[in-house]
């Protein structure tokens, strides 16, 4: 349990809570009673999970006390029955408001969030580049990821193989048996390489497609069957001589104890977002580390939508060899700072107080205020 009493000796009063827009990006703002303030930059699902936040999330807030933050989160599940609405649609709104209050707090007490959550065993995080494409030829898609390695110095890559939900269809005939042989025999052997079907395959085709991988030395197959086919995924997790990687998408604490003790997967990969913030990331964190898994967080991410992660790869025992990062170039957006740039094949945890994102106070004169 966290103490943040000890931290903060008076009560933090959480007074307003706001979904802002700005250049096409979502901010979560909140403010104290006191006048002190958090920020976090939110996924675009907020323009759709708006009315849960507005209705259910930010009205549990107000008024309580941030110190209470841990208990905060474990309440207003049952909130007006916001639990029928468990999974990605509630969680996602928690999470924008626990991020911001960590924001808020860190900034109170002039220490980075990661200080707050426990010792802090790293500072640089090697990530690994994540495509996101499918659109590709074999040869486009390790044409272009062997520029990145060069301008980024990672020594990691994730592939996008079948289809994406395909019910074992390919993105393009024969792409992914192509794709894998290229990337190995491009890249070498001190690159690694892991995957992702997006739930592509049944699990007697997975567990096909999966031979492939252990013959290219492949360091995880991420969701190979559907997500929820948790059944499917232990067969291949079971049949393979190779992790099997899972739960970006889950968000069920008790769930996520019975994956990781049945070892339905290998690779822990919880969502910051999806699962509801910090406090139950460090919950499944603290699941795995107590199996031996590893917690790799899905996280495709670049710029300051990364801040969560990074702070929680900082402090995670267990955290796998590399973090999740958005592959692609990434255009700077001068209106914050740091630029969270990948160098020498790592990224920064911020330094600054709370999750470390200074933004230009210009920006508030034009942001669209979405509640």
């Amino acid at each position: 349990m966290l103490n943040l009493h000890e931290t903060f000796t008076s009560p933090v009063q959480i007074a307003s809570i706001e979904a802002l827009r700005y250049r096409g990006r979502q901010l979560m703002r909140v403010r104290s009673a006191d006048g002190a303030e958090g920020i976090v930059m939110a996924h675009g699902r907020i323009e759709y999970l708006w009315p849960i936040l507005q209705q259910l999330v930010a009205p549990y807030f107000l008024g309580k006390d941030a110190r209470d933050l841990e208990a905060l989160v474990d309440g207003v599940y049952t909130y007006k029955s916001a639990y029928k609405l468990a999974g990605i649609a509630l969680w996602s709104p928690v999470a924008y408001v626990e991020l911001a209050i960590w924001d808020m707090l860190g900034k109170l007490a002039y220490k980075p969030v990661c200080e707050l959550l426990g010792p802090v065993l790293r500072r640089d995080i090697p990530i690994y580049l994540s495509s996101m494409r499918r659109d590709t030829t074999p040869e486009e898609e390790v044409a272009w990821l062997q520029v990145r390695i060069a301008e980024t110095g990672a020594d990691a890559v994730k592939l996008k193989i079948g289809g994406r939900m395909s019910a074992n269809a390919d993105a393009m005939p024969g792409r992914t048996a192509r794709l894998v042989p290229l990337a190995r025999k491009t890249f070498g052997d001190d690159v690694t390489i892991y995957v992702d079907a997006n739930s592509s395959y049944d699990a007697a085709h997975a567990i096909e497609v999966g031979a492939l991988l252990v013959d290219y030395g492949v360091a995880f197959f991420e969701e190979p069957c559907p997500w929820q086919d948790y059944w499917q995924t232990k067969q291949v997790a079971d049949a393979l001589d190779m992790p099997v990687a899972g739960g970006e998408q889950d968000s069920s604490l008790p769930l996520f104890d019975w994956m990781i003790r049945e070892r339905v997967v290998d690779v822990v990969q919880t969502d910051v977002m999806y699962n509801g913030g910090l406090i139950r990331l460090m919950r499944v964190a603290r699941m795995a580390q107590a199996t031996g898994i590893p917690i790799m967080p899905h996280s495709p991410k670049a710029g300051a939508e990364s801040a969560p992660v990074l702070h929680f790869a900082a402090i995670a025992p267990n955290l796998g060899p590399y973090q999740e990062y958005h592959g692609a170039p990434v255009a700077p957006e001068p209106w914050y700072v740091p630029d969270f740039a990948i160098r020498t094949g790592a990224v920064v945890v911020p330094t600054g107080p709370g999750l470390g994102v200074e933004y230009d106070p210009a920006i508030w004169d034009d942001v669209e205020r979405l509640f």
